[in-house]
């Protein structure tokens, strides 16, 4: 059986591995408040060692699951054509108002909804995933239907 690899954009592998860095700077201070607050005596009554100690605990809870995520992460290479697929950006027009929307395909580590990244397992993802430009495809959200038209499909 093939390993299960979850498909990223270049862009999202670099962003998780600049967050793993990150973290790492912040781990050595978060140690030696740990060390302080521990000196400080019993530990059963110290909220400093309490709080540096679930500190610690979510910077290496935090390291550990985007260490997976880029164990599982391969970086996807998107074709060079006008197929909508993970890495692309999507031009679509909601056909009940005629309004326009530019969303950017992703793998699901990536997601951000406010910057609209979205990925193919979202409804919208799932239903304009491998269509191509001129296509009228039909979105099934969990409280509604809509249509929409694939205005436009590229890489950047």
């Amino acid at each position: 059986m093939e390993p299960y690899f979850n498909p990223v954009t270049k862009a999202g592998y670099q962003k998780i591995q600049d967050e793993i860095e990150a973290l790492k700077t912040q781990r050595p201070p978060k140690i030696k408040a740990l060390q302080v607050a521990r000196s400080l005596g019993d530990l059963s009554e110290n909220a400093d060692y309490s709080a540096a100690k679930r500190d610690l605990r979510h910077l290496e809870s935090r390291m550990r699951f985007l260490n997976k995520q880029l164990q599982y992460a391969k970086i996807y290479q998107p074709k060079d054509n006008d197929v909508v697929e993970i890495g692309k950006f999507v031009t679509i027009q909601f056909l009940d108002d005629e309004s326009q929307e530019t969303f950017q395909i992703v793998g699901e580590p990536e997601v951000d909804i406010d910057n609209n990244k979205i990925s193919t397992q979202s409804p919208i993802g799932a239903a304009l995933n491998n269509h191509k430009t001129g296509d009228i495809v039909s979105v099934k959200a969990p409280t509604l239907s809509y249509k929409v038209k694939i205005v436009s499909v590229t890489i950047e």
